[in-house]
């Protein structure tokens, strides 16, 4: 595909490609990417906020284009990706390369691109007669819990700053979301006392104590789908419990002192997923007793891993609106997967998730965007830049 197709940008697809090249998962720092967008702003006269995280191996960037402007509408994206350990990719996951009207590459649907456009239109954004300044946050470890979004978040408000919205632009391929469920993951570590498996009477066997806490997560998950009121519009329209790994034991004839798994929830916006691990919780304290008469040490230790809030928006917000008259939706839509949403909106600014590509392409092997969908992210920053009220 010709750099100078008509569809898209040549500036949009090489920013594009310059951020897909830039490995950026998880595990790693997530600076070079963070450096090129501020320097990228640097050259039109914008000065960058920059939050990091406690060994400043990676930052959040918050940029506003329009200073003296009211407070304006954020445009959000996450900077981390997903590893691609073990999967089968046609090429490389890093070189961004344009074939059969679609850029492949890790982060090319999530979301990369997104961050990419917004970049690309920040000229427009800056010389807008829009009566409000557009916001560029772009985040770190998103995709392992919504980490960094926190801090970007927290340095929001001690500052004073009070955006009016929140666009965050996550793959709904163009498409205004208003609804996700939240995404809380949690570890149990579990000490029994162990014995050569001749003596059973004498341990605490953590594999089966583990066991009996994963029989009760299958039993609330089999309520949640039994019992827990319909959400229309979900895959799954109840909230749901999983566990994702398991492990325990060092041989077949020692009871197992040690054992470990790790378990999510995924609440619908009107469940409450913390209450759903305190009751689980709960369940752990009243088996305890039993193990401590025989080790008195053992029992259950529970460490979250990430509570990613549910996100509940609504087809009246301003910014909804605003989003479907841009994308030229009629309709909105919810989505399977977690977004910072729910933190944006839980910090009082109204939110709506609506971004190019499609989830199904994100995280697989080959990723990719097509070029159709960047053109129609590109017509919504236009637009955008020249709207003249939100709603």
């Amino acid at each position: 595909m010709d750099l100078t197709t008509p569809m898209v940008s040549p500036r949009t697809l090489e920013l594009a490609q310059a951020l897909v090249r830039i490995n950026t998962v998880s595990a790693n720092s997530n600076l070079p990417l963070i450096h090129l967008v501020r320097d990228e702003l640097a050259r039109l006269g914008v000065t960058s906020r920059l939050t990091f995280n406690a060994d400043k191996t990676k930052a959040n960037l918050f940029a506003t284009l329009g200073e003296g402007k009211p407070a304006g509408v954020i445009l959000s994206g996450h900077t981390d990706t997903v590893p691609w350990d073990g999967q089968d990719w046609s090429g490389d996951p890093l070189d961004g390369s344009v074939r059969d009207g679609k850029l492949f590459g890790r982060g090319s649907a999530d979301m990369k691109s997104f961050i990419a456009i917004a970049l690309a239109h920040a000229n427009d954004f800056l010389h807008s007669n829009a009566p409000f300044a557009i916001h560029l946050a772009f985040s770190y470890d998103e995709e392992v819990g919504c980490f960094g979004v926190r801090e970007l978040i927290g340095d929001l408000r001690d500052a004073g700053i009070s955006p009016l919205a929140c666009i965050i632009g996550e793959p709904t391929s163009m498409v205004p979301a208003i609804a996700h469920k939240g995404v809380y993951r949690y570890k149990c570590c579990v000490r029994g006392k162990e014995a050569h498996s001749s003596l059973t009477p004498r341990s605490v066997n953590a594999i089966e104590m583990a066991a009996r806490l994963v029989g009760k997560l299958r039993d609330m998950a089999e309520g949640f789908e039994r019992d827990e009121p319909r959400y229309p519009g979900f895959d799954v329209p109840f909230s749901t419990a999983s566990v994702g790994q398991f492990h325990g034991g060092i041989a077949d004839n020692v009871v197992p002192r040690d054992a470990e798994f790790r378990y999510e929830f995924r609440d619908l916006p009107t469940a409450d997923a913390r209450a759903m691990q305190q009751d689980l919780v709960s369940h752990a304290r009243s088996l305890e007793p039993a193990m401590k008469r025989v080790a008195p040490e053992a029992g259950f230790q529970f460490e979250t891993l990430c509570e990613v809030p549910s996100f509940l928006g609504s087809a009246a917000d301003g910014i909804t609106r605003l989003a479907q008259r841009l994308s030229g939706e009629e309709r909105t839509t919810q989505v399977a997967f977690g977004t910072e949403a729910g933190l944006f909106k839980n910090a009082g600014i109204p939110t709506v998730v609506c971004g190019p590509g499609s989830i199904e392409q994100a995280h697989q092997a080959d990723e990719y965007v097509s070029l159709d969908q960047l053109a129609r992210c590109e017509a919504f920053m236009r637009g955008l830049a020249a709207v003249r009220e939100i709603g």
